[in-house]
């Protein structure tokens, strides 16, 4: 017999709700949840494929412990024994940088990958941070923690009010959007079309979004920067800039003048390879509209001025005054963040608080560049101990960082490596223990960190859709136990992870003069949570305590997770609201529109004035069925537009003798990969394109269906050389390549 479940969907930043349809403990359909407060019945194919991926027959389903130089099935007991036994030892004779950390993206999509990394990280104390927002998001996260001084504060463009979307780099029809949660983000841009609206989109491909659009400006990759630049001093030189509400919260507007003085459009169209009056267009339409918002993503993080290209895109809805205003870009308010404390000076944002050790590459946000992870291994230096031991949560950087193949050879190396993972792919089949965590529909799920990027408020919960399978673990278990081991506490309860974050949780919040529960007991706040698990509670902790929460009784029709599992479809918390001065952190307490480190970065932008590419250069690409390397190994959600293919336009092949289909040689600086060509003008003259996350050709995988249709790892083309000096994301896009025909 079968029934029906409700889930939020986990493969990808739109957080649709389904309904499943669920037989015995097996999920056999999904179909969008119509009563959904946040998608209202949307769907995309990957969503629609729930089932397959969840019930994947190559997902691992007990741990693996390295014996004898071969991995073979193992007791949970007999993992964590491992894990302590291998993990422990190098942080107690090293030092905790010894063992570096690496947290993916599928992290960002789990409960347990939100609560329990910080506590991991807050109790190891190591340095040694790497995770996949260096190579995705890392410029806008340090944009905005120079701009407002938090680097989480990162406001999202109010797409159903606003009359103006300026997109810049992103492609949301296939990514579904990205720092910018939006359920069924092409029928927003189809609303804003219907009601008048104007979307522009910069792009050096003609993507779905692009052919979507009033203006597609086909600009070349990797200055959007100076773009923007010459955006911003159009709306000086042409006294377009009106900050309006925003005024007294803004400092430095007449240094940016300054500062922006050489990008005329004039200055900048060559090398963008853009007509100057088009430029001026941009910004006189940004300014004339009733409500605008610039929005950026990948294209323009994952390029050499990828920080200043986020500043930009901020300093632009600054001097438009369409920052913090309805139909402009706002800060989200998340049911989970932290009590709002009154506005005033922060302690504002810090780059470079400690370096890697080979290039003395500084942090951002507390990590160090994924480009730098290879040579953190492999290289001595007398800068410190390299890292010796490796936990891997949720990720695979040999397909993901830029030279794999140097990537690959150092994990060999390493005295020992865990992996937290359902697969045994291109990285964790290097580990000495791998643990599987059970598939989405055998866990909860809350969107802790996308519901901070929302285009709306609102929180929604779903409970496990079916029970967990027998000899399975839950991943909050897998990862509690995890800070156990390599804290030196292996053999406590995993139930005292979730006691000692409540009791510290508490205790601090009971000190706080803005906090609903301040001078009361924290022990008997701690006895009124509710919740089936220790993860419950916390989560039941956080309403309580957030900006919509109860305050534990203090507002009695504030959020608890009862009245959250009430309402199955989620609860409607209300459009965005403007936020400012709250959610600034800064210094000063305003928006520093010119921080120190942009400043010092501007020279390198001028020089860029005077560059030109010598030849071809590359860019990768998104597809609707696919997320990163994820979901290469489910059928259906390859094949058709879902291929590996090189895109090259119809005058770069005939000039180099590349015919449709034919296998065409692609080397970089770090070296070579031959993909299969496929000529069409929906790519610029002088561009290439290979989408990201395939190369399932390495042995000792178990990903049977993605290594038969493999595909070319892009990164492999890139030395990680390349990087954004401020943010340290490593630069993906615009690099140069050679080409040739055949193998």
């Amino acid at each position: 017999m079968s029934r029906t479940a409700l889930r939020i969907c986990p493969l990808c930043e739109a957080t649709c709700g389904l309904t499943l349809t669920v037989e015995g403990t097996r999920v056999t359909g999904a179909r969008g949840d119509r009563e959904d407060v946040f998608s209202k019945g949307f769907i995309c194919p990957k969503g629609a494929s729930f089932g397959a991926v969840d019930g994947d027959p190559d997902r691992l389903r007990t741990p693996l412990v390295r014996t004898g130089g071969a991995l073979r099935e193992a007791t949970w007991e007999e993992a964590f024994d491992a894990v302590a036994a291998g993990l422990r030892p190098v942080v107690e004779r090293y030092g905790p940088d010894a063992l570096g950390v690496v947290l993916g993206n599928p992290n960002v999509h789990t409960v347990a990958g939100a609560l329990y990394p910080p506590v991991l990280l807050g109790a190891l104390r190591t340095r040694s941070l790497f995770t996949a927002s260096t190579v995705d998001q890392m410029p806008k996260h340090v944009s905005s923690g120079l701009l407002f001084g938090d680097a989480h504060a990162i406001p999202v463009p109010d797409l159903d009010h606003t009359d103006h979307l300026l997109l810049i780099g992103a492609n949301p029809l296939e990514s579904n959007g990205s720092l910018c949660t939006a359920p069924d983000f092409p029928g927003r841009l189809k609303a804003l079309k219907a009601r008048g609206g104007r979307l522009t989109v910069i792009d050096p491909r003609r993507t779905r979004t692009a052919k979507l659009a009033d203006r597609h400006l086909a600009i070349r990759p990797g200055t959007d920067a100076l773009l923007l630049a010459a955006t911003a001093h159009t709306l000086f030189a042409e006294d377009l800039v009106d900050l309006g509400h925003l005024a007294p919260h803004v400092e430095g507007v007449e240094d940016v003048r300054d500062a922006l003085r050489e990008f005329t459009p004039e200055a900048v169209a060559g090398a963008c390879d853009l007509d100057s009056e088009d430029i001026r267009a941009l910004a006189r339409e940004l300014a004339a509209a009733p409500a605008a918002a610039v929005y950026a993503r990948i294209g323009s993080c994952t390029v050499p001025h990828g920080t200043l290209a986020s500043w930009l895109v901020d300093v632009l809805n600054v001097l438009t005054g369409n920052l913090d205003r309805p139909g402009g870009a706002l800060f989200p308010q998340a049911a989970t963040d932290r009590t709002p404390r009154p506005a005033g000076p922060g302690r504002g944002f810090a780059l470079g608080r400690w370096h890697s050790r080979v290039r003395r590459l500084p942090e951002a946000k507390g990590e160090l560049p994924l480009s730098a992870l290879a040579e953190e291994i492999d290289t001595a230096t007398d800068q410190g101990e390299p890292v010796r031991a490796l936990l891997v949560v949720a990720a695979n950087p040999v397909l993901s960082a830029p030279d794999g193949d140097r990537l690959d050879k150092a994990l060999e190396a390493l005295d020992f490596m865990v992996s937290v993972d359902p697969y045994l792919n291109e990285t964790s089949r290097h580990a000495d223990v791998v643990l599987p965590p059970p598939p989405p529909s055998q866990s909860p799920h809350h969107d802790f960190a996308f519901n901070t990027f929302a285009v709306r408020n609102q929180v929604r919960y779903s409970r496990p859709a079916v029970p967990l399978e027998p000899g399975r673990m839950p991943e909050t278990e897998i990862l509690a136990r995890l800070i156990l081991a390599v804290t030196g506490m292996h053999g406590t309860d995993p139930a005292a992870v979730d006691a000692m974050v409540v009791d510290q949780t508490l205790g601090k919040a009971v000190t706080e003069v803005h906090s609903p529960v301040h001078g009361r007991d924290p022990r008997d706040l701690a006895a009124r949570l509710t919740g089936d698990d220790g993860p419950e509670r916390r989560l039941d902790m956080m309403l309580r305590l957030g900006p919509y929460g109860d305050g534990f009784g203090a507002r009695p029709d504030g959020l608890t997770l009862e009245r959250l599992l009430a309402h199955p479809h989620g609860i409607d918390l209300g459009p965005l609201r403007p936020r400012l001065p709250q959610p600034l952190k800064t210094v000063s307490g305003r928006i520093e529109l010119l921080p120190g480190p942009i400043a010092g970065d501007l020279p390198r932008l001028r020089a860029a004035l005077r560059e030109r590419p010598a030849g071809l250069v590359l860019v990768g690409r998104r597809h609707l069925r696919s997320n990163n390397s994820w979901m290469h190994n489910v059928p259906a959600l390859t094949g058709g537009s879902n291929r590996c293919t090189l895109h090259i336009h119809p005058a770069d092949a005939a000039r180099l003798g590349v015919m449709d289909g034919a296998p065409v040689r692609v080397t970089g600086a770090g070296g070579e990969v031959t993909a299969p060509a496929e000529v069409t003008d929906e790519v610029r003259p002088g561009v290439v394109s290979l989408p990201h996350g395939w190369g399932h050709d390495r042995p000792g995988t178990r990903l049977g269906h993605a290594a038969g249709v493999p595909g070319v790892n892009v990164n492999q083309l890139l030395d990680g050389s390349l990087l954004d000096p401020l943010s340290g994301n490593a630069v993906l896009n615009g690099v140069p390549v050679r080409l040739a025909a055949g193998r």
